[in-house]
């Protein structure tokens, strides 16, 4: 099942996709789409309703918002592809590293990305983004972890080399930026995905095609990354992990250009729809 939300920014309506392709409303179903939406019983009130053929049809949307409203936290694993690692020079790490990125950096997914002041260094990432359907903690088994993923989306892991890696401290400098995580255009349940391990990522920079990697290539896959993550923090409804970048970044292959406003980047994972922003500045 294929749910997102459509309209202006701050007027998004929940819908969901039928099997004739029509968008359905959701409202009278969900009210939105935000945490208590991705409960197992809520997904299945869904799937009923959109099947029933009565929900409203909406007319083709304008604008994909952020797939969901009041997300948590968003976690995130870096270093997690073994060609990213190689191009970076860094070692294939032995535990997954991680990172936090604000939720108030997500914007839909062809919203205006700006880059921020004094950036010298903007650069891309396409990713496979996991979203959280059911509180999970200390999770023994990977069948433990795939049972609390409510579905799947695309994240775009917008950063900034140098605040991350030059300024001293974490890599939050370079990741918090406004508008640094595009999301969506819609949740696909985990059910419609199947593996997670077999989806091809790829991005284009105004058209040229500089990432064209495959989920399979993860150091930890996402059931590891899941069952990981529960050790150390608590996992709840409406939290994302966005799960790594393959080869291709502007960091990875010297005398590469990186962002500037005009540019526009293109992305897209199997299954999962297309993402365009036009970049601007802050």
């Amino acid at each position: 099942m294929r749910l997102a939300r459509a309209g202006e920014p701050g007027a998004e309506r929940p819908v969901a996709q039928d099997e004739s392709g029509a968008w359905r409303d959701l409202t009278e179903v969900v009210g939105d789409l935000d945490p208590s939406a991705l409960a197992p019983e809520a997904l299945k009130r869904v799937a009923t309703a959109v099947a029933g053929g009565d929900l409203p049809v909406v007319a083709e949307a304008a604008r994909f918002g952020p797939p969901l409203a009041r997300i948590g936290k968003i976690v995130c694993v870096g270093l997690n592809y073994r060609d990213h690692a190689r191009e970076t020079g860094a070692e294939v790490p032995a535990e997954p590293v991680l990172f936090m990125k604000a939720p108030d950096t997500v914007v839909g997914p062809d919203d205006e990305v700006l880059v921020p002041r004094g950036s010298d260094r903007t650069d891309w990432e396409v990713e496979l983004a996991v979203v959280i359907g059911s509180t999970a903690a200390y999770l023994e088994t990977h069948e433990d972890a795939a049972a609390a993923i409510a579905g799947y989306a695309i994240s775009h892991d917008v950063s900034e080399r140098t605040f991350q890696l030059d300024r001293g401290g974490q890599w939050d400098k370079g990741k918090n930026c406004a508008t640094f995580n595009p999301f969506g255009p819609w949740l696909v349940t985990a059910d419609e995905v199947g593996d997670p391990q077999r989806l091809g990522l790829r991005l284009w920079v105004n058209g040229e095609l500089k990432q064209d990697g495959t989920t399979a290539d993860m150091v930890f896959g996402v059931h590891e990354i899941v069952r990981y993550v529960s050790q150390f923090m608590t996992l709840h409804p409406g939290d994302v992990i966005n799960t790594g970048t393959p080869a291709g970044v502007a960091l990875g292959v010297p005398g590469t250009p990186y962002l500037v406003a005009g540019d526009v980047v293109e992305l897209e994972i199997d299954g999962l729809g297309r993402q365009r922003q036009q970049f601007g500045s802050a």
